[in-house]
């Protein structure tokens, strides 16, 4: 019996152990899917980058199979292939934009939580951003609840806050968009993603120019 139960402690100590390296793995793989988008999405489209930009969905959604239950993981894949359908030409980028729902469809049911609700923000995004039926799965009513699940969980985040004013906008409430980009604005930095909250921080001036636009 103490032979037994010395085997299954060591047995438990070599399943810690996997799942701690496991987990060291993902947060490696994570970082650097972060830091591969905000170098090629915030870099001019062009031929050469759209090559980039493939690579990476295909390098992403081999991660997302190696880390299959991570919500950041996928939520990650989502996003990269969201962000590829929007530099993909036509059909394809529809294409795109379906693989992206299902992974962050995926991220929800895994944990809707993780990566501060990121799968709901960028699933309500896409949910607008894509035409209705019968050509794709758009619903504005969808959308709305989504992104507001997003701000419930992070009401303060710059990514949050910046995708639901690009709803209101889209659904021409300029004034209401405009609270919420500046709220985007004020949200605390991100250290760890300096380039991407650069780009981001141009992705709402540059909405908040064309509000202004629209107002006067």
């Amino acid at each position: 019996m103490k032979k037994y139960s010395i085997g299954l402690s060591l047995i438990v100590l070599l399943c810690s152990f996997s799942s701690v390296q496991l987990l060291a793995d993902a947060t490696t793989d994570l970082i650097d899917m972060q830091h591969r988008w905000a170098k090629v999405n915030y870099t001019k489209n062009s031929k050469a980058n759209r090559k980039i930009f493939k690579q990476l969905v295909k390098d992403s959604v081999k991660l997302s199979e190696q880390h299959a239950q991570s919500a950041e993981i996928t939520t990650w894949t989502g996003i990269i292939n969201s962000s590829y359908a929007g530099v993909a030409s036509g059909l394809s980028g529809l294409s795109y934009a379906k693989k992206a729902k299902k992974f962050f469809e995926k991220a929800i049911k895994i944990n809707a939580r993780a990566l501060d609700g990121s799968a709901y923000t960028s699933l309500g995004t896409l949910y607008f951003k894509v035409p209705g039926w019968p050509l794709g799965f758009g619903d504005d009513d969808k959308a709305l609840e989504l992104l507001k699940k997003g701000l419930q969980i992070n009401p303060d985040g710059i990514d949050s806050n910046y995708f639901y004013a690009d709803y209101l906008y889209d659904q021409k409430d300029y004034k209401e968009a405009i609270s919420y980009l500046e709220k985007a604005l004020n949200a605390p930095a991100r250290s760890n993603r300096p380039n991407a909250d650069k780009g981001r921080i141009e992705d709402i001036n540059k909405l908040l120019a064309e509000i202004n636009h629209e107002l006067d």
